[in-house]
């Protein structure tokens, strides 16, 4: 009877423990900072949505390059807030304590866990947000890009990317020359 009594125990607080860590959005996207401040991409991708899956490679391939792109993700300079759960959506706002700003991160469930939405629609979506939130309305900046190039002289424009192409003919020259 204590045998059967302490594997209940014991099977209670594993299922405890592993529902906390899925079913808080909170705690899977500090565990999947943790893993890509580790750089364990293998962890991160367990944490991640399937969509995310492209990003991750961009961001391994990154992390092979740039040997500091880790230490943003350290959470020693974040504060997680809050989860906001509609459904199965999730947002966790974190602060980075530098620079005072806040990203809300997007978590989704699959499979019945939640996991870190970091394809390239959430990745769009919260720059979008940060921009919104930040006075620059994205509309009225590609509508006056636009105006300018309506406006621009297109003889001279057109000049300019002749010259342009004559000076890459020039160089590629002299390059073929230094070859020989």
């Amino acid at each position: 009877m204590k045998k059967f009594l302490f594997t209940l125990i014991v099977l209670s607080a594993i299922i405890f423990t592993g529902c906390k860590s899925s079913g808080d959005p909170k705690a899977v996207l500090g565990q999947f900072f943790d893993a890509l401040s580790k750089k364990d991409m293998v962890a991160a991708r367990k944490l991640a949505t399937t969509d995310s899956k492209s990003m991750l490679d961009l961001m391994e391939m990154g992390m092979k390059t740039d040997t500091k792109e880790t230490e943003k993700y350290s959470k020693d300079k974040m504060e997680f807030g809050e989860a906001k759960i509609e459904g199965d959506k999730a947002t966790v706002p974190v602060k980075d304590k530098a620079s005072g700003e806040t990203m809300n991160y997007t978590l989704k469930k699959e499979g019945g866990a939640w996991k870190v939405a970091f394809d390239k629609t959430s990745i769009m979506s919260m720059g979008m947000e940060k921009m919104k939130d930040e006075g620059i309305n994205v509309g009225d900046s590609v509508q006056n890009a636009l105006d300018e190039l309506k406006n621009m002289d297109m003889d001279s424009l057109q000049k300019g990317m002749q010259d342009g192409v004559k000076a890459l003919d020039s160089a590629a020259k002299l390059l073929e020359g230094l070859k020989k």
